[in-house]
């Protein structure tokens, strides 16, 4: 584990606080870096309802079994990757998070197969949101956006401009014109991500905030 004062953002060298970019009134495109999150992906039988409840018994939620889709409880989400992988997230900012959650899994699920790996510094993620966050993504990204395809707590592993990412639609997002995405990343392509998204929604007005 990485020494604590040691850890930076995958994006900190950017200055992200000193780049507001256009008038926040104005902008139709909003990003901000979600530093310091908790990523912990697993691996388990999905098919077998003794580690799905051992889950639940643990987490306080079930574990998302429809493909895309997401789940949680509490802090922590969780994301479908394939039927028997998940990511396991907790963004608040707490950089011990993913250990913890890591710990944890494995002693709930010790009497199961399963792998249960702490990624969290090996990752990036950008938040998107906006009136134009859908249409910007767009135009890099193979997948539907549409709302009517793409709803609140879908997930998918894609690519975006040609760098592989894991994004989601924040179930908390009041209307469809206003969409929060969050965009997952390998931590060395977080820098690129960042600035193809405010170079794709220039035309719509971009502001960069701290999350």
């Amino acid at each position: 584990m990485i020494e604590k004062y040691l850890r930076q953002s995958p994006l900190a060298h950017m200055g992200l606080g000193a780049r507001s970019g256009d008038d926040t009134a104005k902008a139709e495109v909003r990003l901000a870096e979600r530093p310091f999150f908790g990523f912990v992906n697993l691996r388990g039988p999905g098919a077998d309802p003794a580690f799905l409840g051992a889950f639940k018994a643990a987490s306080g939620y079930a574990l998302p079994t429809e493909a895309g889709t997401s789940g949680g409880g509490g802090n922590t989400t969780a994301l479908w990757l394939g039927p028997k992988e998940w990511a396991i997230l907790d963004t608040r900012g707490d950089p011990d998070a993913g250990p913890r959650m890591a710990d944890e899994l494995r002693t709930a699920l010790a009497d199961f197969r399963v792998a249960v790996t702490d990624v969290s510094e090996s990752r990036a993620c950008i938040r998107i949101s906006g009136p134009k966050a859908r249409a910007t993504l767009q135009k890099g990204c193979p997948l539907d956006l549409h709302p009517q395809a793409f709803r609140p707590g879908h997930c998918a592993h894609t690519r975006l401009a040609k760098a592989t990412a894991l994004i989601h639609l924040n179930g908390n997002d009041s209307a469809p014109e206003e969409a929060i995405f969050d965009v997952y990343t390998v931590r060395s392509f977080g820098e690129y991500v960042w600035l193809w998204l405010e170079d794709a929604g220039r035309e719509y007005g971009v502001t960069a905030r701290l999350s």
